[in-house]
Protein backbone atom coordinates (compact mmCIF):
# COMPACT_ATOMS: atom_id res chain seq x y z
CA UNK A 1 0.00 0.00 0.00
CA UNK A 2 1.44 3.47 -0.63
CA UNK A 3 1.42 6.44 1.87
CA UNK A 4 -0.16 9.90 1.37
CA UNK A 5 2.74 11.30 0.00
CA UNK A 6 3.89 8.54 -2.57
CA UNK A 7 0.17 8.79 -4.28
CA UNK A 8 0.71 12.79 -4.83
CA UNK A 9 4.10 12.55 -5.72
CA UNK A 10 2.80 10.42 -8.96
CA UNK A 11 0.59 13.46 -9.16
CA UNK A 12 2.15 15.89 -9.21
CA UNK A 13 5.05 14.72 -11.92
CA UNK A 14 1.97 14.26 -14.47
CA UNK A 15 -0.13 17.44 -13.13
CA UNK A 16 0.59 19.49 -16.48
CA UNK A 17 -1.70 22.54 -16.66
CA UNK A 18 -4.09 21.30 -13.95
CA UNK A 19 -5.42 23.33 -11.61
CA UNK A 20 -5.11 21.19 -8.16
CA UNK A 21 -7.85 21.82 -5.52
CA UNK A 22 -6.27 19.98 -2.04
CA UNK A 23 -8.15 19.50 0.59
CA UNK A 24 -7.57 18.35 4.27
CA UNK A 25 -4.93 16.04 4.18
CA UNK A 26 -3.23 16.59 1.52
CA UNK A 27 -2.63 20.47 1.94
CA UNK A 28 -0.13 19.59 4.24
CA UNK A 29 1.90 17.67 1.52
CA UNK A 30 0.85 19.21 -1.99
CA UNK A 31 2.83 22.75 -1.28
CA UNK A 32 6.26 20.63 -0.61
CA UNK A 33 5.68 18.78 -4.10
CA UNK A 34 4.17 21.90 -6.11
CA UNK A 35 4.04 25.28 -5.95
CA UNK A 36 2.26 26.25 -9.12
CA UNK A 37 -0.27 29.25 -9.62
CA UNK A 38 -2.71 26.99 -10.38
CA UNK A 39 -2.61 25.18 -6.92
CA UNK A 40 -5.52 25.69 -4.71
CA UNK A 41 -5.52 24.68 -0.68
CA UNK A 42 -9.02 24.62 0.31
CA UNK A 43 -9.36 24.34 4.38
CA UNK A 44 -12.21 26.38 5.82
CA UNK A 45 -14.55 24.04 6.88
CA UNK A 46 -14.03 22.03 3.65
CA UNK A 47 -14.72 18.81 4.47
CA UNK A 48 -17.17 17.79 1.77
CA UNK A 49 -17.01 20.87 0.03
CA UNK A 50 -13.45 20.28 -2.82
CA UNK A 51 -15.38 18.36 -5.21
CA UNK A 52 -17.98 21.10 -5.30
CA UNK A 53 -15.41 23.69 -5.62
CA UNK A 54 -13.65 21.95 -8.19
CA UNK A 55 -16.66 21.88 -10.20
CA UNK A 56 -17.22 24.94 -10.29
CA UNK A 57 -14.05 25.99 -11.64
CA UNK A 58 -14.79 23.73 -14.64
CA UNK A 59 -17.78 25.16 -15.10
CA UNK A 60 -15.95 28.91 -14.79
CA UNK A 61 -13.10 28.18 -17.18
CA UNK A 62 -14.38 25.80 -19.97
CA UNK A 63 -11.83 23.08 -20.92
CA UNK A 64 -9.80 24.03 -17.45
CA UNK A 65 -8.92 20.47 -16.12
CA UNK A 66 -9.42 20.23 -12.27
CA UNK A 67 -7.89 17.59 -9.95
CA UNK A 68 -9.51 17.35 -6.77
CA UNK A 69 -8.12 15.76 -3.66
CA UNK A 70 -10.78 14.67 -0.97
CA UNK A 71 -10.20 12.45 2.01
CA UNK A 72 -12.58 9.50 2.45
CA UNK A 73 -13.92 10.95 5.72
CA UNK A 74 -14.40 14.63 3.50
CA UNK A 75 -16.33 12.66 0.48
CA UNK A 76 -18.71 10.76 3.02
CA UNK A 77 -19.90 13.82 3.72
CA UNK A 78 -21.20 14.67 1.03
CA UNK A 79 -21.77 11.67 -1.54
CA UNK A 80 -24.40 13.71 -3.15
CA UNK A 81 -21.79 16.16 -5.08
CA UNK A 82 -20.02 12.61 -6.65
CA UNK A 83 -24.17 13.11 -8.53
CA UNK A 84 -23.81 16.70 -9.28
CA UNK A 85 -20.62 16.29 -10.60
CA UNK A 86 -21.72 13.89 -13.39
CA UNK A 87 -24.21 15.90 -14.58
CA UNK A 88 -21.30 17.84 -17.00
CA UNK A 89 -18.81 17.11 -19.43
CA UNK A 90 -16.32 19.02 -17.67
CA UNK A 91 -12.52 17.90 -17.60
CA UNK A 92 -12.74 17.10 -13.66
CA UNK A 93 -10.95 14.30 -11.89
CA UNK A 94 -11.61 13.36 -7.97
CA UNK A 95 -8.96 11.77 -7.07
CA UNK A 96 -10.15 9.62 -3.53
CA UNK A 97 -6.75 9.52 -0.79
CA UNK A 98 -8.60 6.37 1.02
CA UNK A 99 -7.05 5.98 4.43
CA UNK A 100 -10.22 4.88 6.60
CA UNK A 101 -9.05 7.22 9.18
CA UNK A 102 -10.09 10.66 10.08
CA UNK A 103 -6.53 11.42 10.37
CA UNK A 104 -6.48 15.35 11.11
CA UNK A 105 -8.87 14.85 13.70
CA UNK A 106 -7.08 11.96 15.60
CA UNK A 107 -7.07 9.36 13.52
CA UNK A 108 -10.23 7.60 13.68
CA UNK A 109 -11.73 5.53 11.61
CA UNK A 110 -14.15 6.51 9.01
CA UNK A 111 -17.77 4.89 9.17
CA UNK A 112 -17.09 1.19 7.59
CA UNK A 113 -13.49 1.78 6.88
CA UNK A 114 -12.28 -0.87 4.40
CA UNK A 115 -15.47 -2.04 3.77
CA UNK A 116 -17.05 0.63 1.60
CA UNK A 117 -16.93 -0.23 -2.19
CA UNK A 118 -15.93 3.49 -3.49
CA UNK A 119 -15.53 2.44 -7.35
CA UNK A 120 -19.39 0.75 -6.97
CA UNK A 121 -20.16 4.23 -5.50
CA UNK A 122 -18.59 6.43 -8.05
CA UNK A 123 -20.02 4.24 -10.66
CA UNK A 124 -23.31 4.24 -9.40
CA UNK A 125 -23.18 8.29 -9.57
CA UNK A 126 -22.77 7.91 -12.96
CA UNK A 127 -18.58 7.84 -13.16
CA UNK A 128 -18.20 5.99 -16.35
CA UNK A 129 -13.96 6.46 -15.90
CA UNK A 130 -13.02 4.76 -12.78
CA UNK A 131 -9.48 3.83 -11.52
CA UNK A 132 -8.60 1.72 -8.44
CA UNK A 133 -5.30 1.87 -7.19
CA UNK A 134 -3.75 -0.08 -4.00
CA UNK A 135 -0.36 0.34 -4.61
CA UNK A 136 2.51 3.57 -6.26
CA UNK A 137 2.98 1.26 -8.99
CA UNK A 138 -1.16 0.45 -9.78
CA UNK A 139 -1.25 4.62 -9.38
CA UNK A 140 1.90 4.99 -11.48
CA UNK A 141 0.87 3.00 -14.25
CA UNK A 142 -3.05 5.04 -15.26
CA UNK A 143 -2.06 8.32 -14.01
CA UNK A 144 -1.78 9.95 -17.00
CA UNK A 145 -4.39 8.51 -18.62
CA UNK A 146 -7.01 9.08 -15.59
CA UNK A 147 -6.40 12.93 -15.80
CA UNK A 148 -6.56 13.23 -19.48
CA UNK A 149 -10.10 12.41 -19.45
CA UNK A 150 -12.28 15.57 -20.83
CA UNK A 151 -15.40 14.30 -18.36
CA UNK A 152 -15.28 13.63 -14.65
CA UNK A 153 -13.69 10.65 -13.66
CA UNK A 154 -13.10 8.91 -10.12
CA UNK A 155 -9.44 7.64 -9.03
CA UNK A 156 -9.66 5.70 -5.44
CA UNK A 157 -6.00 5.52 -4.24
CA UNK A 158 -6.03 3.31 -1.56
CA UNK A 159 -2.81 4.81 1.20
CA UNK A 160 -1.82 3.98 4.67
CA UNK A 161 -3.31 5.68 7.76
CA UNK A 162 -1.15 7.87 9.90
CA UNK A 163 -2.16 8.79 13.50
CA UNK A 164 -1.54 11.78 15.40
CA UNK A 165 -0.95 14.23 12.73
CA UNK A 166 -1.82 17.86 13.33
CA UNK A 167 -4.69 19.74 11.55
CA UNK A 168 -2.93 21.57 8.38
CA UNK A 169 -2.98 25.14 7.50
CA UNK A 170 -3.06 26.54 4.19
CA UNK A 171 0.88 27.54 3.27
CA UNK A 172 -1.17 30.99 2.30
CA UNK A 173 -3.89 33.02 3.23
CA UNK A 174 -7.15 32.65 0.84
CA UNK A 175 -7.17 36.11 -0.91
CA UNK A 176 -3.46 35.28 -1.79
CA UNK A 177 -4.10 31.60 -2.64
CA UNK A 178 -7.24 33.25 -5.03
CA UNK A 179 -5.32 36.39 -6.36
CA UNK A 180 -2.70 33.52 -7.36
CA UNK A 181 -5.33 30.85 -8.79
CA UNK A 182 -7.06 33.85 -10.77
CA UNK A 183 -3.11 35.36 -11.94
CA UNK A 184 -2.17 31.53 -13.09
CA UNK A 185 -5.85 31.25 -14.91
CA UNK A 186 -4.92 34.44 -16.55
CA UNK A 187 -7.89 36.01 -15.12
CA UNK A 188 -7.89 39.82 -14.83
CA UNK A 189 -7.49 40.95 -10.97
Amino acid sequence: MMTHREALEVLAARRRDHVVVTTMGSVAIWPQLSDSLRDFHYLPSSMGQGVPLALGLCLARPGQPVVVLVGDGGLLMNLGCLITATQFAVPLTVVLIDNGLYEVTGGQPVANAGRTDFAAIARGAGFTRVYTCESREDWDAVAAEAIAGTAPTFVWLKVQGERGKPTPSAPRPMAEQIARLREGLGIAG
